[in-house]
């Protein structure tokens, strides 16, 4: 089976305020949007990159990625106003073979914030669709105490032994992911999906889970570049 994953990169980022989509928000001197591609493509078992781009920008977007990644298969789209909608986007542009292998039969998604995701990461997730679970999330636990809230009174507290955050990259076999995305587009309130395997388990698949990392955090605010900057250099510090 071939792999692809699909990059969904067209958000604004309102919450780090005002500035360029948050896909193209600078680290070191490069846009997240091209180290979430790498750490992806390093991983060795990807065959084809699907990026949804702010509208407009695709050829840009372009640029950037093939000027940085070297031989990554790149397929670039507009995204759209929701997540939801960006991936669907990607999903229709993503090609039914890979060049030079065989069908694309697996898919993942990983959010373009999400810039130094392991290789291993990837690895298990691609491993897990591949040995047979038709949708994969990694996962870590929650390790605050959660409380449920009323306006500003607590109302109860939540046992946080079996929750866990989910993360991305989240892997799928392809006729469940656009089978997902299909019955997504008719429902209700399907634009506020928050990840992708929230459609699908609206179809009643289970979700399988795998470890995640906590290096594979989400850049939502200023606070969050400056820790993803942390890695990095511990990254260029191991060589």
């Amino acid at each position: 089976m071939a792999t692809a994953v699909i990059v969904p990169a067209a958000g604004l980022g309102v919450r780090m305020g005002p500035g360029a989509p948050k896909a193209l928000r600078g680290l070191a001197g490069e846009p997240l949007l091209v180290h979430a591609v790498r750490s992806l493509w390093s991983s060795g078992v990807l065959d084809t990159v699907v990026v949804a781009a702010p509208p407009g920008q695709s050829e840009v977007v372009c640029e950037l990625v093939l000027g940085a990644v070297a031989g990554v298969d790149l397929v670039v789209v507009d995204g759209a106003a929701t997540r939801r909608a960006s991936v669907s986007a990607g999903l229709d542009a993503l090609p039914a073979r890979a060049p030079g292998h065989s069908d694309v039969d697996v898919v993942l998604v990983h959010d373009a914030a999400r810039p130094f995701v392991p290789v291993d990461l990837v690895r298990r997730v691609v491993a897990a669709v591949r040995d047979g679970a038709a949708a994969v999330v990694p996962v870590l636990p929650v390790v605050d105490t959660v409380k449920q809230v009323a306006g500003r009174v607590v109302v109860g507290t939540i046992d946080r032994s079996h929750l866990r955050a989910v993360q991305t990259p989240q892997g799928f076999t392809r006729d469940v992911l656009a089978r997902a995305h299909a019955a997504g587009s008719t429902a209700d309130a399907t634009d506020d999906a928050t990840d992708d395997a929230g459609l699908v388990e609206a179809l009643g698949i289970h979700i399988n889970i795998v470890d995640g990392s906590p290096e594979a955090l989400k850049v939502t605010r200023d606070f969050d570049l400056r820790v993803a900057a942390m890695i990095l250099r511990s990254r260029s510090n191991l060589g």
